[in-house]
C-alpha cells in the first residue's frame, strides 16, 4: 500500500504533507506554478499506476469470467480485447487530461507485480482459484488507496489553481509576467 509519511522525502509526501498549502497567498506566483507542477506530476505517476492496477483487474477478472463459463480460450489469446474494453469504456473517475509522461514507470510496474508476491500474471491460467482472488483482491484495495491520494493530489492542485486563478483576476499576476517568464525573461 502506498503511504503518505509526514516530512518524508518522497513527491507525494511533500505534495500530501501538511505545509504544502499553508500561506499559498504568501507565496511567488513562480513558487505556486512550481508546486502546481510538481502536483501534476505526482498526479500523473498515480493515474499512470492506477492503469496498470486496473489492466490486472481486468486480466484476472477476465480468467475467473473464463473459467466460470467454461470458455476454451486462454485469456492470453483475448489479451488485446480485455485491455481494450477497458479503454473504450465510458470514463468514471475524476480523469484529466495529462501532458506530462509518468516519471516513475518501471518503479510502478515492480510495485504491482508485487502485490501478489510470486503469482505471475503471464499464464493466469496455471494459477489456483484461490490464488486469482487474493490477485484481485490485493489489486483491488490497491487501486482504491492509489485512488484515494490521487483525489487528494487533484485536490491539492485544484487549490493551487485557484490561487493562481484569484491573482490573475485581482491584476496580481499578469499574463505578460508570464510570458517574460516563459521566454526567460525577468521573473
Amino acid at each position: 500500500m502506498i503511504e503518505v509519511r509526514p516530512g518524508g522525502r518522497r513527491r507525494i509526501d511533500r505534495v500530501l504533507g501538511p505545509g504544502y498549502l499553508s500561506d499559498l497567498g504568501e507565496l511567488p506566483l513562480s513558487v505556486l506554478r512550481e508546486r502546481r507542477d510538481e502536483a501534476a506530476q505526482e498526479e500523473t505517476d498515480l493515474s499512470y499506476l492506477r492503469r496498470l492496477l486496473h489492466a490486472r483487474i481486468d486480466i484476472v477478472r477476465a480468467e475467473q469470467g473464463r473459467r466460470s463459463s467454461g470458455g476454451e480460450h486462454s485469456v492470453v489469446d483475448q489479451l488485446a480485447a480485455i485491455l481494450a474494453d477497458n479503454a473504450i469504456g465510458p470514463a468514471t473517475g475524476s480523469g484529466r487530461h495529462q501532458r506530462l509522461e509518468p516519471s516513475r514507470a518501471g518503479e510502478h510496474r515492480r510495485f504491482a507485480e508485487a502485490l501478489i508476491g510470486d503469482t505471475d500474471l503471464s499464464d493466469v491460467s496455471t494459477l489456483s482459484d484461490e490464488k486469482l482472488a487474493k490477485a484481485l483482491n490485493n489489486y483491488a484495495d490497491e487501486e482504491v488507496s492509489v485512488s484515494s491520494y490521487r483525489r487528494e493530489v487533484q485536490g491539492v492542485m485544484d487549490t493551487i489553481n485557484a490561487e493562481i486563478a484569484t491573482r490573475y483576476r485581482k491584476g496580481t499576476a499578469s499574463v505578460d509576467d508570464l510570458l517574460d517568464t516563459e521566454r526567460g525573461g525577468p521573473t
